[in-house]
């Protein structure tokens, strides 16, 4: 589902645009229809942060019969930026909490943006890329805060999978604390 909707983004607004879809998220937002938090790289190597929403509108259409006016609906997709950054203005990401699992992250421009992901997984995931994207077309760090670093940029002993290493290291910390949990403990000390 998601390639077919990276796919789709891309055929309709980056490629006219000159640009390539390099991430997306799904984010809530207070308007109707779907929204989506996209970074993109221009030809030039500008990266702009983006967001679309996707509205979904019902056109009625003439069935080929002349007896009836039954009328059936065509769902097109519509995508729409409304709202576009330029990578180079990010100030500063703020996670808001990097010890609650909280979707929600700020964006710093000119004016700050709340963005809310769909899952805190999504959240760091949109971060990562735009960690790597930042220090690759930048070429410089970005300003990141109240992250938790693990996720972000994995040590040497976990190689940069993304999520992959987030799970693997919830499952490792999960049986460090089913074995603490089973050694006896001395009751007279």
């Amino acid at each position: 589902m998601s390639s077919l909707l990276r796919e789709e983004m891309q055929r309709v607004l980056f490629r006219p645009a000159k640009q390539r879809l390099a991430e997306f998220i799904e984010i809530e937002e207070p308007s109707q229809g779907k929204h989506f938090l996209c970074v993109s790289v221009a030809r030039n190597k500008l990266v702009q942060l983006s967001i679309v929403g996707c509205h979904i509108s019902q056109t009625p259409l003439k069935s080929g019969s002349k007896k009836t006016d039954t009328k059936r609906s065509s769902i097109q997709d519509c995508y729409k930026r409304t709202e576009i950054w330029s990578l180079q203005d990010l100030t500063l990401i703020d996670g808001r909490d990097p010890d609650v699992d909280d979707p929600c992250f700020l964006l710093h421009f000119d004016k700050v943006r709340k963005v809310t992901a769909v899952s805190c997984s999504a959240k760091y995931s949109m971060v990562r890329a735009l960690v790597a994207l930042s220090d690759q077309h930048c070429q410089r760090s970005l300003n990141l805060q109240n992250f938790d670093w693990a996720y972000i940029k994995p040590t040497s002993f976990y190689s940069n999978r993304g999520d992959c290493v987030v799970l693997s290291q919830i499952c490792f910390y999960a049986l460090n604390l089913v074995c603490l949990s089973m050694c006896p403990v001395p009751l007279d000390a």
